[in-house]
């Protein structure tokens, strides 16, 4: 179904800008962006900072974590008016206690290119529980097919990437595969080098993949992401500061520090299209 990637990828970076997320709130820090009109805009100065990707969630209109397909469709309908060229990767776990149905309507009706494919249930932030059952995730998986949208498949451990392999080998899940490493989230392996390179050690053959830290582990991350040849997401989703003690003034901020890492690194970030060749995107 997916193309295999032909840039070397090596001396691409795809930075995918994660401008809102489902758990920081404006008092974490009041220039997150919420609302449709936020978002978009904040989508876009990232893509003209370099980001070739956007990973979106949405909230209400208090701006607490939502699967509204309104809210979908009137954010992904403002980025598309202002032709803004970025991949769209839509989340499909927005909400606790979402149904089946509404963490899948977004990527069904509006279309993007990618779509979040968390690969197992986990204890999250240590109060609630992120459910993600074998019979979702085998929906999920046959849907994206269906729908023509790729899976970026969600890592937070080890025992998710073992279940993304039975699925391929299932056909539930189509190579060349996607993956995001996730690290730092409570419940989830730590972010440090040591695990980054753990579970990069026993990707599969062919695939692509990304990487974040959240909180204090971001820039050790980041760092390791660029020497391993991987790519990279940053934005408020997975933190509000900037650096130790100091606020974040916007998602472009992150997507610009990575820019002049990667430079320094002899890399350069891909464009949306080129992000597209290596990820096999139609």
């Amino acid at each position: 179904m997916f193309e295999t990637r032909r840039l070397n990828a090596r001396d691409k970076v795809i930075v995918t800008a994660a401008v809102c997320g489902a758990i920081p709130t404006k008092n974490d820090n009041p220039n997150l962006p919420t609302q449709p009109e936020e978002i978009a805009e904040s989508v876009i100065a990232c893509y003209e900072a370099g980001a070739a990707v956007a990973h979106i969630h949405v909230r209400d209109d208090n701006d607490r974590s939502s699967m509204s397909f309104e809210k979908f469709e009137k954010t992904v309908s403002l980025i598309r008016a202002a032709k803004c060229p970025i991949v769209l990767n839509l989340t499909t776990s927005g909400a606790i206690g979402a149904t089946d149905e509404d963490r899948m309507l977004p990527f069904m009706k509006l279309s993007p290119e990618l779509a979040s494919f968390d690969a197992g249930t986990m204890n999250w932030m240590h109060s609630s529980v992120f459910m993600n059952e074998p019979a979702f995730l085998e929906k999920l998986g046959l849907r994206m097919q269906e729908y023509n949208v790729k899976p970026e498949i969600e890592i937070f451990d080890m025992g998710m990437l073992n279940t993304a392999l039975y699925y391929e080998k299932k056909g539930i899940l189509k190579g060349p595969l996607h993956f995001q490493i996730c690290l730092g989230a409570p419940g989830g392996m730590k972010a440090d080098v040591e695990n980054l390179l753990y579970v990069v050690n026993h990707l599969p053959e062919n695939c692509t993949w990304g990487t974040f830290g959240i909180g204090k582990g971001a820039m050790e991350i980041t760092l390791a992401a660029l020497a391993l040849g991987g790519n990279i997401r940053t934005g408020f989703e997975d933190n509000v500061y900037f650096n130790y003690g100091e606020l974040a003034a916007s998602n472009a901020q992150f997507v610009g520090r990575i820019k002049r890492l990667a430079l320094e690194a002899n890399k350069t970030l891909a464009t949306p299209d080129e992000a597209r060749e290596i990820l096999g995107l139609k």
